[in-house]
This record gives structure tokens, C-alpha cells and sequence, in this order.
């Protein structure tokens, strides 16, 4: 069950559990799609792997209790700024490598 983590990890932009502005990657890191596709250039500092929009949960019960009045969306705010130098050298390692081939 994804977390659906409320904020962008990098600049603590507010990210609701109905969002478009969520990118995950595989491990639920995650960050506004400004930073993802921005600043990180689709790669996860945490990583190395790529981004994906989050999906939405359902706000309503459409079907068998599966939507967000039963499985919340998590409260707790993770906030690790990125290392601009770091990442970099990340962003050097990876370089031409689709995340699919990372």
C-alpha cells in the first residue's frame, strides 16, 4: 500500500493524497514535480532510479472499502533537502542511462 507521502522531500511543497504534482519513484521517494523533473532531471537522489506521477487513491468508496477513508494517507513528513553537489555527481554517473537501464 503506497504511503502517500504529504510533502516534497526536497522543498517541503505540500503534496495532498489527490495531487498531480506527486512523483514517486520505486521506493515512494518523494517530490513535486517541479523538483523531480527539474532540479533531480528524473533521477532520485536516494536511488539513482527514475519518476513517476503517484497515483490517486480514491476519495470515496467505489468498491470492497478500498479508498482513502480506510487506508490514510501517512501524516509523517519526511524533509531531506538534496545536496546540489552531491547530486551532481550522481546526475555525472548516470549520465545517457534511461531509468530503465540504471
Amino acid at each position: 500500500m503506497l504511503e502517500l507521502r504529504p510533502i516534497c522531500e526536497h522543498c517541503a511543497k505540500e503534496l495532498p493524497p489527490a495531487s498531480g504534482e506527486a512523483m514517486i519513484c520505486s521506493f515512494e521517494c518523494t517530490f513535486c514535480r517541479d523538483c523531480a523533473l527539474g532540479l533531480l532531471s528524473n533521477v532520485c537522489p536516494n536511488c539513482g532510479g527514475g519518476f513517476q506521477p503517484r497515483p490517486i487513491r480514491p476519495a470515496e468508496d467505489h468498491k470492497g472499502g478500498n479508498y482513502l477513508g480506510r487506508y490514510p494517507a501517512s501524516a509523517s513528513r519526511l524533509h531531506r533537502p538534496v545536496n546540489p553537489e552531491e547530486h551532481q555527481a550522481l546526475l555525472a554517473r548516470l549520465a545517457g542511462r534511461p531509468p530503465e537501464e540504471r
